[in-house]
C-alpha cells in the first residue's frame, strides 16, 4: 500500500499560476450590496459589529487577512508534499523558495514557510543561503519505516477486527474505494493521500488520537521517493489498493484469519 518512488508520467506539479494566489482584497460589507438599503436603526449596530470583526468602514479596503496568508501557505504545503511523491521535487536536488514561488506564482514567503514545516518533517534539509535540498533515502530507511509501523498498527487492526462491529467497517467502504480510483489512473499523490486516510479511519476506531497522528506521520514519511528508486507502475498501485478493499470486505465478515494474513503480508511485503 506505499510507495517510496515517484510514477511515470506525473503530472506538473508546480506550473506557473497552479496555486491561486490572491491577497487580501476589498469585501462588500454586509447589507451594502447596490440596491439594498440599510435601515437607519441598524446602521449603528452594523458599524459597532464591523469594528468588532476588524473591519474596515467608508469604503476603506481592509487590510490583508492573516487567515488568508496561512491557507496559500497550507495550500502550497499540499502541493509540495504531492510533489514530493511524484517525484517532481528530485532527492539531493537543492530548491529555493524563491524559484519555487516563481513556478507556483506566489511570492517566496508562503514557500518558504512551508518548506520550513517539511524540514521539521524531516523531507528537506536546510542548505544556508541557498535553500532546501530534498531528503535522500534508501531502501533500509524504508524497511525500518515499515518495521516500525507494523510494530504500531497490527496488534491494533487485529483488536479491532475482534471487537468492532460489521457495519462501522462497511462505513470506510468510500475511502477503499478512493484507493482503487486513484490507483487505476496512476496517480500517484491522490492514492498517497487516500492511502494515508484509509489507515487513520482504520486506527481511530481504536480512540487513540496519539497512536493516530503518530502512525499517520511514520506514513507519510514511508511515501517519500527513495534516490533513484524504479517508478511504480499502475498495476503495482492497483494491487495495493485491492489490499484495502480485501482487508475491508474480511473486517466486515469478521473473518479473523484473513484478516491477519493480509495485515502481516501488508507490512512484511515488497512495499510495506
Amino acid at each position: 500500500m506505499e510507495q517510496g518512488s515517484a510514477r511515470e508520467g506525473a503530472r506538473p506539479a508546480y506550473a506557473p499560476g497552479a496555486i491561486p494566489y490572491a491577497p487580501g482584497s476589498a469585501r462588500v460589507p454586509e447589507g451594502r450590496l447596490p440596491g439594498n438599503r440599510v435601515p437607519e436603526q441598524a446602521r449603528g449596530r452594523q458599524g459597532e459589529e464591523e469594528q468588532a470583526r476588524g473591519e474596515h468602514t467608508h469604503g476603506e479596503p481592509p487590510a490583508p487577512r492573516t487567515v488568508r496568508r496561512h491557507s496559500v501557505r497550507g495550500q502550497i504545503l499540499d502541493a509540495l508534499r504531492a510533489a514530493l511523491v511524484d517525484g517532481q521535487l528530485v532527492p539531493g536536488q537543492v530548491y529555493s523558495a524563491p524559484a519555487l514561488g516563481a513556478r507556483f506564482g506566489v511570492s517566496a514567503t508562503p514557500v518558504r514557510e512551508a518548506m520550513q514545516r517539511l524540514a521539521v518533517e524531516g523531507a528537506v534539509e536546510v542548505v544556508p543561503n541557498r535553500g532546501f535540498r530534498v531528503t535522500e533515502r534508501g531502501p533500509r530507511e524504508l524497511a525500518e519505516l515499515a518495521e516500525v509501523r507494523a510494530l504500531i498498527e497490527v496488534p491494533v487492526m487485529l483488536g479491532l477486527a475482534r471487537t468492532v462491529p460489521a457495519q462501522r467497517w462497511s462505513v470506510l467502504r468510500p475511502l477503499a474505494e478512493a484507493t482503487v480510483a486513484a490507483a487505476a489512473v496512476g496517480d500517484r499523490a491522490a492514492y498517497a493521500e487516500s492511502d494515508r486516510a484509509f489507515h487513520r479511519a482504520v486506527l481511530t476506531l481504536s480512540g487513540n488520537e496519539q497512536l493516530v497522528t503518530i502512525a499517520d506521520e511514520l506514513h507519510r514519511r514511508s511515501q517519500w521517493p527513495l534516490v533513484a528508486g524504479p517508478a511504480t507502475r499502475r498495476a503495482e498501485l492497483l494491487a495495493d489498493a485491492a489490499e484495502h478493499t480485501a482487508l475491508l470486505d474480511a473486517l466486515i465478515a469478521q473473518d479473523l484469519t484473513v484478516v491477519q494474513a493480509l495485515v502481516r503480508e501488508h507490512f512484511t511485503g515488497a512495499d510495506g
